[in-house]
């Protein structure tokens, strides 16, 4: 068996179509412009990258962007103040601090400080709340992501067997949530898990989200399974620096039935669920109908 590989790329690609269609429409019937501020703190190289990212994505598909890039020394209470200003703007829909900040800055203060409304990072303690009762909740991009091709893959998720390997709060715990939200059985795994390997060969739906590099082998996996790696991963071989997920690709792909690869899987399809979350927090705070398709 070999799998299918599931494009993330042109997954993402999809995604953001359908949002610049919406807000096309938004801006024609409405009048309204779906906009995104993005907060960067410091000079972090790789937070530098993906702001710009962001920013250009924002721009391509017709909203509006706003940038604050904000020196290192910033102090709490400024850049409280500023995310105060983005909560009262009704220009802003989507407010986005990007993480890590500098240490001196307690990031979970900051997060909370944002309108939940306007969390389209989904990890305000209320948004977390709501997407674990059960309710409408700004739901976190990645794993948003994931859903979304997995729905792609199998259509209905109800009664699949899935299993997610990470627990961390970005991804591993709002992943669990999700699937369970599509009425899968659902087990949290991680890295202390007895006999991880085997809970892992249960799994119809196999989510790794643990962060060690290729720490999933192909004998881990159920013949036909779908695998969703999430996991990045900077390593050196063969004298050559590479980026590989937490799946070993090459003995998965030869069980699987599908699988993302990395790059090129699950990590586009943060960006495009981003601009998704921001035009549904610009409809929901007009009272418009939610974009089908885009949310979970």
């Amino acid at each position: 068996m070999t799998a299918k590989v599931i494009d993330g790329k042109a997954f993402a690609a999809r995604v953001r179509s359908q949002v610049a269609g919406h807000v096309a429409r938004l801006k024609e019937e409405s009048g309204l412009t779906p906009g995104l501020a993005v907060v960067l703190v410091g000079e972090d190289p790789a937070s530098q990258v993906y702001v710009r990212n962001k920013h250009s994505s924002t721009l391509e598909v017709g909203m509006a962007s706003f940038e604050h890039r904000l020196p290192a020394e910033t102090t709490e209470a400024e850049l409280l103040a500023l995310i105060g200003r983005l909560n009262a703007d009704p220009a802003v829909h989507g407010i986005l601090v990007q993480l890590p900040l500098p240490r001196h800055l307690d990031s979970d203060l900051v997060i909370n400080s944002i309108n939940p409304a306007k969390d389209v990072d989904g990890f305000h303690i209320s948004n977390v709340g709501l997407l674990g009762t059960g309710q409408k909740a700004m739901v976190p991009c990645t794993p948003l992501g994931c859903l979304m091709m997995l729905r792609d893959q199998h259509g209905s998720l109800a009664g699949l067997d899935a299993v997610v390997v990470g627990r961390s709060n970005i991804v591993g715990k709002p992943m669990a949530q999700l699937l369970l939200g599509d009425s899968c059985t659902v087990t949290i795994a991680h890295s202390r898990t007895r006999d991880l390997a085997e809970v892992c060969r249960r799994a119809d739906i196999l989510v790794a989200a643990v962060g060690r590099p290729e720490m999933i082998l192909g004998d881990w996996v159920k013949p036909g399974a779908t695998v969703i790696d999430v996991g990045i991963n900077r390593i050196t071989r063969d004298g050559k620096p590479r980026l590989v997920g937490d799946v070993h690709y090459a003995s998965a792909a030869a069980v699987a039935g599908a699988i993302t690869p990395v790059p090129g899987g699950v990590g586009p399809m943060t960006i495009a669920c981003l601009l998704a979350n921001t035009l549904t927090a610009c409809c929901r705070a007009h009272g418009l109908a939610e974009p089908e398709g885009l949310t979970a």
